[in-house]
């Protein structure tokens, strides 16, 4: 498939300051000049999908057939982008797309995603809706939308992702494909700062702890364009992964170089009528921010 269009808006900052740069100021910006180029799903992006798959569903995607996965957005190569910067060959940075829950419910790997799903929001009072159309027989036709990019990606990438969705679904449904919507379900990932471990085990009993390790605290977003996606939301909450990282895991991923991070999983629901203007206003909010 052919390259759709390039992101030419300038200047993209993708690293911050530069490490090596000493007590330099903040004026001075490592900036990248980068060329962002959309392409259609290609078997190409095998691994590559499949790798951002991984890093979607954290330590939970071993159990799920990501392979399986993979090869039913690789079977829909006119509907969703990957992003990519080294040409069509390369590896993609960013993707989104979209499955029909109803039209594959009959294949072992969305099986196990929705019956994984309407574990995860039965167990959120916030998600008692997403959970009762989960349960449902037949499941109604709801549009799982996969997305995710290397973690310095520009947030910029993402509203055209969800535009040319948009218009690729419109001529899906032109031509009677099985893509007309009732909901939009959108998995995603939040984390949560926690007291490091290194910190607890250096601190002195006299010195006033912070967050204490495994106190629930303030909910972050990886993707920003969920916090907008969420005003929109039928229903949306967080869920906490299947399984557990290993002791130490959040200082590895430390925000800020003091505080820990634990991530966990994120779902918003929206209804098929709101999700234009979600998209609409997401796509504000990411201009006016970036």
């Amino acid at each position: 498939m052919g390259k759709r269009k390039q992101f030419k808006d300038g200047d993209v900052s993708m690293g911050g300051t530069d490490p090596t740069a000493g007590d330099s100021s903040d004026e001075d910006i490592d900036m990248v000049n980068v060329d962002f180029e959309w392409f259609d799903p290609a078997e190409i992006d095998f691994h590559g999908l499949k790798h951002l798959l991984r890093q979607l569903f954290d330590i939970d995607a071993q159990d799920f057939d990501l392979s399986a996965v993979a090869d039913l957005i690789l079977a829909q190569p006119l509907l969703g982008s990957t992003v990519k910067v080294d040409g069509k060959e390369s590896d993609p940075y960013a993707f989104l797309t979209v499955l029909n829950l109803a039209e594959h419910a009959d294949k072992p790997a969305i099986k196990d995603l929705t019956a994984y799903l309407k574990r995860k929001a039965s167990a959120d009072p916030s998600l008692a809706t997403l959970a009762q159309l989960l349960s449902q027989t037949p499941i109604p036709p709801i549009g799982l939308i996969l997305t995710e990019r290397l973690i310095n990606m520009p947030s910029e990438v993402v509203p055209p992702m969800y535009t040319m969705l948009q218009e690729e679904i419109a001529w899906a449904i032109e031509e009677k494909e099985p893509y007309n919507f009732s909901h939009y379900l959108i998995v995603s990932k939040t984390y949560e700062e926690i007291e490091s471990k290194l910190d607890q085990e250096e601190a002195r009993p006299q010195k006033k702890k912070k967050k204490a390790a495994g106190e629930k605290g303030e909910r972050f977003f990886f993707h920003p364009e969920d916090e907008v996606l969420e005003r929109h939301a039928l229903c949306a909450g967080k869920y906490e992964y299947s399984h557990k990282h290993d002791e130490g895991h959040s200082d590895s991923k430390r925000a800020f170089q003091e505080l820990g991070i634990r991530t966990g999983g994120s779902l918003i629901l929206i209804e098929a009528g709101k999700f234009e203007g979600a998209v609409k206003d997401m796509a504000t909010y990411l201009q006016a921010s970036g």
